[in-house]
């Protein structure tokens, strides 16, 4: 590959991998204020319809957009890639069209089946994000086939912003007005197809070019429309299965939590605000899964770099590099977040409610992580076969599970089966991963030395939090306010513990600490410790 080109690949994926991180944190952040506007239930209400519009948003965003610039970079000049462009769209199309319909006239089925016929208006609303689904995952798959990052980067940021916005104003307005939670729950799932539009207008050139207009005569022979739905259903299918892996999860919470807690005993009423509190977890597990992956995912470029000119050990090392930071920071924020889920519980929710639930929940982050990086490595690999069984065997132990689990232990059970399920995932894709890959994790006692080090940064935590709580007395210490300051303090402690810890312990290469932010300076300052020692 020629250095220029090269380097537009890599500022691509930086431009890319910015605008997917703000859009994440978007996502995650604003379920915070949304559940303190309309309470638990109101929250069980959108969060019960919300996996089906992240699956959508799975498709136009990631899975398809992926497959899609696979087969446009594979054209070997403009007119064949404007053409393979324009299938992709008609079956697209047709996709989208049959979910659409399915949604609409399933509705009140789909809904009865989450316990809950009421949210039969929501599903309609949100279905109508699905037409906008072609147009979008074409002309985003189409500029990434070209190494053009910039038009999905920025309706990336535009849809997210538009949604949010919307949703933010629709919780207002509900309590403004005294809204019931199922109007408010369709005003808000209707950001879902009014960011798509908004979102859409930035390919609209593309597509009044290349999808509307009449076709140019084919230059080279193209794949025929059979052949070109089975790739879509076998290639394309299988990245959306990839990119969609927590929210499928959270798909089977919404047909069985809800009616699990029912039939252990707990009023509708009860069981909906209850779903509320599980609902909790949800953007904290993605507010950590983004720390998580956020750093290793820079080192994708370099790993893709060395497969592409043969370089082994080179690919080994950065492969190593990524599981590593990736698994110290997921353990890090999950050890840390555990140790301190009452104070932020309290914190952004205003209440205990649901602690022990969240803290099982929050494991989620460890084995979400590993998942997310290995299948990143082994997509760069095209082994499938291996994540395609973990991601079957994890969905299959959270559907067979997790109403039996909800019956007997409530939310708590919900939780747990969530993180057996994750861990499954994993163990399968590890155990079918190739065996260098494999060795990644066991090499030089790297995760006795990470779990030794989590232990004492969380024992840490949790006593400094006693600590501070029996100086300010237990009133004080249950206000909104003095929670935040513990949780400040316990994140400075658990952080300052962490890296002191790496640092003695040696947990890190030089090329893992350069990964992290600010781990030149920390390097330099030990490099100084050192001199001024000898």
């Amino acid at each position: 590959m020629p250095k220029d080109h090269l380097n537009t690949v890599f500022k691509g994926a930086l431009i890319l991998s910015i605008s997917s991180l703000v859009a994440k944190i978007l996502s995650a952040v604003y379920r915070i204020p949304l559940q303190n506007m309309v309470g638990n239930t109101g929250f069980y209400v959108y969060q019960q319809i919300y996996p089906l519009y992240g699956i959508g948003m799975t498709f136009a965003l990631n899975g398809f957009p992926n497959f899609i610039s696979k087969l446009v970079a594979e054209q070997p000049d403009e007119t064949s890639k404007s053409l393979i462009a324009r299938r992709a769209f008609h079956i697209l199309s047709g996709l989208s069209l049959v979910v659409f319909f399915g949604l609409q006239l399933g509705a009140t089925w789909i809904a009865a089946h989450m316990g809950d016929v009421n949210l039969a208006p929501i599903i309609s609303a949100v279905a109508w994000m699905f037409v906008f689904m072609p147009w979008l995952a074409t002309g985003r798959g189409y500029y990434q086939g070209k190494f053009l990052m910039g038009p999905t980067a920025v309706s990336q940021l535009i849809e997210q912003v538009v949604r949010v916005a919307i949703i933010i104003m629709a919780a207002y307005f509900s309590v403004r007005l005294g809204w019931d939670n199922y109007r408010m729950g369709t005003w808000a799932m209707s950001s879902a197809p009014l960011a798509a539009i908004c979102s859409s207008l930035i390919f609209i050139v593309f597509g009044l070019r290349y999808l509307l207009a009449p076709a140019p005569a084919p230059t080279h022979p193209l794949p025929s429309y059979r052949k070109l739905t089975k790739r879509f259903v076998i290639e394309g299918g299988t990245l959306c299965l990839v990119a969609a892996v927590v929210i499928l999860l959270q798909l089977v919470d919404s047909f069985t939590v809800m009616r699990g807690l029912v039939h252990q005993g707990q009023l509708p009423e009860v069981a909906k605000a209850l779903k509320g509190v599980y609902d909790r977890g949800q953007p904290l597990v993605q507010l950590g899964l983004v720390v998580a992956t956020a750093f290793s995912a820079t080192l994708l470029p370099a790993l893709t770099d060395a497969l592409a000119k043969r370089q082994p050990i080179e690919f080994k090392r950065q492969t190593q590099a990524m599981v590593h930071v990736s698994l110290a920071l997921s353990m890090a924020a999950t050890v840390g977040l555990v140790a301190l889920m009452p104070q932020i519980n309290r914190l952004l929710f205003g209440s205990l409610e649901g602690t022990t639930a969240l803290r099982i929940y929050i494991i989620s982050i460890l084995f979400a992580a590993l998942i997310t990086t290995y299948t990143s490595v082994l997509q760069s690999l095209n082994e499938y076969t291996a994540m395609i069984i973990g991601i079957i065997a994890g969905l299959a132990t959270k559907v067979l599970a997790n109403y039996i689990f909800v019956v007997h232990y409530g939310i708590n059970g919900a939780s747990a089966v969530t993180v057996l399920s994750l861990a499954v995932m994993f163990a399968v894709m590890w155990l079918g991963s190739p065996e260098d890959l494999q060795q990644v994790l066991l090499e030089s006692g790297y995760l006795i030395k990470l779990l030794a080090l989590s232990a004492v940064m969380g024992i840490v935590v949790i006593l400094s939090c006693h600590q501070i709580t029996a100086l300010v007395g237990p009133i004080l210490a249950n206000t909104r306010g003095m929670a935040g300051i513990i949780t400040v303090i316990g994140v400075l402690i658990g952080v300052l513990v962490f890296v002191a810890g790496a640092v003695y312990a040696r947990l890190f290469t030089i090329r893992e600490w350069l990964v992290l932010p600010y781990g030149k300076r920390i390097i330099k300052a030990v490099a100084k410790g050192k001199e001024h020692h000898s």
